[in-house]
């Protein structure tokens, strides 16, 4: 399956929705994606990875990388992923049934790298100023 990226805006914040997979070779489009946002000024960015289903280390550096272009320029970045799968619980069956976003999260907490990452559970609580990061 392919990866989706769709961009939005939502006050001062440029919001990429994706969706799909974020592997080896659709993780470039994702890093595009973000390269262009930044070069247009925006640096304060909201990564939608509810709808993603499967993230490999490809995918995972992407969003490292991404960390540190927006923290080199001062800007802040939050990612949308459901509180589910966080400690592992929940199972790839019921990730997908859900739409994805609990696999990057295992994915991420698995790693250790989590807890570098501002992660809202959905799109009102991630453009909210007074948002604060779920707990890894």
């Amino acid at each position: 399956m392919a990866l989706n990226v769709t961009g939005d805006e939502r006050g001062e914040w440029a919001v990429l929705h994706v969706s799909g997979e974020l592997d080896l070779v659709t993780s470039p489009l994702l890093r595009q994606r973000v390269h262009d946002v930044v070069a247009e000024g925006r640096h304060s960015l909201v990564l939608d990875l509810s709808e993603v289903f499967f993230c490999d280390s490809s995918g995972v550096g992407v969003l490292i990388a991404t960390r540190r272009l927006l923290r080199s320029c001062q800007g802040r970045l939050r990612l949308i992923l459901p509180a589910e799968g966080a400690d592992g619980g929940a199972s790839r069956a019921g990730a997908a049934g859900r739409g994805g976003g609990a696999h990057v999260n295992r994915v991420l907490g698995a790693l250790g790298v989590r807890r570098l990452f501002d992660v809202q559970p959905d799109l009102a609580a991630a453009v909210s100023e007074e948002s604060r990061p779920l707990s890894a």
